[in-house]
């Protein structure tokens, strides 16, 4: 089963942007943090060609016994954008 193609649009303070393809992810739990790792390519744009990775650290705004009764409003975390050749 092939996972949905995730795209990105990065705008830089210059006017330029790159447009990101991600085909691959990876998603794990680490003493309660949700770290995502997506990668990709530049498919348009600035840095057209090179590779790109999404790095997500999310923290559970709620404890995780939450989504029993009501679901999981949210979360709060850092994200990380490497483009490299």
């Amino acid at each position: 089963m092939n996972s949905p193609r995730l795209e990105e649009l990065v705008r830089y303070g210059d006017g330029k942007r790159s447009s990101i393809a991600y085909d691959n992810s990876t998603t794990v739990r680490v003493a309660g943090v949700l770290l995502v790792r997506l990668s990709g390519r530049v498919v348009e744009g600035r840095g057209e060609g090179l590779t790109a990775h999404r790095t997500v650290a999310a923290l559970p705004g709620e404890l995780p016994t939450s989504c029993l009764l009501s679901g999981l409003r949210g979360s709060s975390g850092e994200a990380q954008l490497e483009i490299t050749s």
